[in-house]
């Protein structure tokens, strides 16, 4: 299975922006953005273009949102050509598509320090969609779902952790999250203004539609 495997604070710094992909470490002083506000490589420091172009432009916050729910170009690809073909806003669609992941639907809830954590964590069945356990991180939920970490898992480190912090983050209001029993329900669709994205999806459909 394709993954990518070089350095996530690579990924912020090329966006220039902070991508949130290694938990805490993304709020505090060693956060790479904050130390090296420039793209990676040899030439990153010195780069100032003097005239961005439109597909550029559009490439960028295409990377940006990919990269951000940590996929990879093919699933992103596929998820776009199934919000084209939905109705509605396609832009809107879209970012409503990747917000229902299940491993993005544990990082909003604070299960998971990141988003590549949720996947991992979901990855070895340490979650139970509707009290059955889970392995696909992909799967997308819809309201009423209910998200909770299995029983022999409770225990683990990474998640009360994650737990420990999830008040900075602040649980968006689509969702319930139960501290107590690790439980967490999805208590409707969002819109648009309710996702913390910041990207513009207008561009990656246009940008797709070329």
């Amino acid at each position: 299975m394709a993954r990518y495997t070089d350095a996530a604070c690579k990924l912020c710094r090329r966006e220039k922006q902070k991508l949130f992909l290694k938990g805490s470490k993304c709020f505090s002083e060693k956060c790479a953005v904050e130390r090296r506000a420039y793209p990676p490589g040899q030439h990153g420091i010195n780069d100032r273009r003097a005239k961005v172009k439109e597909y550029t432009t559009q490439l960028r916050e295409k990377q940006k949102v990919k990269r951000q729910y940590r996929i990879l170009e093919k699933q992103f690809r596929l998820t776009f050509e199934r919000a084209s073909r939905s109705k509605g806003a396609t832009g809107e669609v879209l970012v409503r598509l990747l917000e229902m992941r299940l491993d993005n639907i544990v990082y909003r809830l604070g299960l998971a320090p990141s988003r590549a954590a949720a996947r991992q964590l979901v990855l070895h069945r340490h979650f139970m969609l509707n009290n059955r356990p889970v392995n696909i991180p992909s799967m997308k939920l819809k309201a009423g779902d209910i998200v909770q970490v299995r029983p022999k898992s409770r225990s683990l480190e990474t998640i009360h952790e994650s737990m420990r912090r999830v008040t900075e983050r602040n649980v968006p209001g689509w969702l319930q999250l139960d501290k107590a029993t690790l439980k967490g329900t999805l208590l409707n669709l969002p819109e648009r203004a309710d996702i913390p994205l910041n990207a513009n999806e207008q561009l990656v459909v246009e940008l797709y539609s070329k």
